[in-house]
């Protein structure tokens, strides 16, 4: 029970920080066409890292031992998370086709992000974290 606790934590922190960074993206670049593409993807960067970081150290308590397992680690963490950022942009840009707001296209960002974070412990556990360890 604590670790779906502080998973759910490290998923809000998560969400928090990607809609943080998204709506100062947003400013940021105001002058693009595509500015809410950029910002998403701004997003989506930032939560990316904080949430491997959160995972790798609270949830899984995984050792890398080396950078350059670490970094095979990460890669590994961003390749289960193409399917999850999938769903995640899915709704975020779905919400945002249908109701043309920002605060309906956040509503569909927490939607996606939710789900895709529960997908996401299941693929992480099985494939990034639970490579090494006994089962």
């Amino acid at each position: 029970m604590k670790t779906v606790f502080v998973y759910g934590l490290g998923a809000l922190l998560a969400i928090l920080v990607n809609l943080g960074v998204q709506e100062v993206a947003l400013g940021l670049f105001q002058a693009l066409t595509w500015n809410v593409v950029a910002s998403v993807l701004a997003g989506t960067a930032v939560g990316l890292v904080l949430k491997y970081v959160w995972d790798k150290v609270l949830i899984f308590d995984y050792r890398a031992g080396t950078a350059s397992r670490d970094a095979q680690t990460f890669l590994g963490y961003a390749l289960t998370g193409v399917v999850t950022t999938a769903i995640f942009w899915g709704f975020e840009f779905g919400f945002d086709a249908v109701f043309g707001t920002k605060f309906m296209r956040y509503v569909g960002a927490v939607i996606g992000l939710t789900i895709g974070y529960v997908l996401k412990y299941r693929l992480d556990r099985r494939y990034v974290f639970g490579v090494d360890r006994p089962r």
